[in-house]
């Protein structure tokens, strides 16, 4: 199961600057480094005190992020091929997936936990400009704060799927609760980009079999984990994620990342340039789950990167 603790926090309860100086020098501490790892806002209370609102003002819905260009790499940047690949995959493709057996040094490309108002727009410059389309699973309740990130992923081509409302902890939920994170998901996304997600990732990877049986025969989600983590939810470094990626990655292979992260972002024009000039071509995954095919074929079509 994976750890990442990569769901949005609620906001904390920060006292007032004026009680700062009462905390123990542990307290402080500790309160101090909890504010500076929160990575992404919460959702605000509704019954904090009118008073506090210039304190702790609500998250604002940012602009289209126009003006960011893509940083200058060093030399030509690789085009992914253009990939007339349907995404039509059959109810046979199985429930679960973490990687697929396909003809050719195809791979899914994956970011969990946004849409996030500054980092996607810039990953998203990176992936045009190499021809990249990849798959994204978003949190239903930051779709509502970033909707136009969201049309935007849509508009170029990229794939969007499942990843709760909330982003709680699955296999710990009722049955009624796991349908009720995917369901207010599936509208957040419908509502802000009108399309209608083929796939679905649990939040830590946790989900019990019988769970992933009822999402799949009841909303059509093929489970979708990974073959590839590079841990960057814990921060090692734009390179380390990088290497890390690079080093794991093979023919069908659905590589875990999180937009969520800069370091993410900044690692990725090493990782996908990497993974390019290596001869890999990505997909979205609803095309990699569409290429499946049996072992033996799989092995020998395969080229070494």
């Amino acid at each position: 199961m994976d750890q990442t603790p990569d769901a949005l926090p609620e906001p904390l309860n920060v006292p007032p600057a004026n009680t700062a100086e009462q905390l123990s020098r542990r307290g402080f501490i500790a309160l101090s480094a909890a504010l500076g790892g929160c990575a992404a806002v919460g959702s605000p209370k509704t019954d904090a005190p009118v008073e506090s609102a210039a304190r702790n003002p609500a998250p604002a819905k940012t602009t289209a992020n126009n003006s960011y260009r893509t940083p200058t790499v060093q030399g030509p940047v690789p085009r992914n091929p253009d990939v007339n690949q349907s995404a039509n995959f059959n109810k046979g493709v199985g429930v679960t997936h973490t990687r697929v057996m396909v003809s050719g040094n195809f791979v899914a490309m994956t970011f969990d936990d946004g849409p996030h108002p500054q980092n996607t727009p810039r990953l998203l410059d990176m992936l045009r400009a190499r021809n990249i389309k990849a798959t994204f699973y978003v949190i239903g309740r930051s779709v509502d704060l970033y909707p136009q990130v969201l049309r935007r992923t849509v508009a170029e081509g990229h794939e969007i799927g499942n990843h709760t409302y909330t982003h709680r902890l699955l296999s710990k939920l009722s049955d009624s609760e796991v349908r009720k994170e995917m369901s207010r998901c599936a509208a957040s996304v419908e509502t802000a980009a009108g399309v209608r997600m083929r796939t679905m990732r649990p939040p830590y990877g946790g989900l019990l079999q019988h769970q992933r049986e009822m999402i799949f025969n009841e909303f059509g989600y093929p489970t979708i984990l990974w073959a590839v983590d590079p841990l960057d939810w814990k921060r090692p470094g734009a390179s380390v994620v990088a290497s890390r990626i690079l080093t794991g990655t093979t023919p069908g292979a659905i590589i875990l990342a999180h937009d969520l992260h800069a370091q993410t972002v900044d690692a990725m024009p090493a990782t996908l340039d990497g993974l390019l000039r290596k001869g890999y071509q990505f997909v979205t995954v609803s095309q990699l789950l569409a290429m499946k095919t049996d072992p033996a074929t799989a092995q020998a079509s395969i080229t070494s990167p």
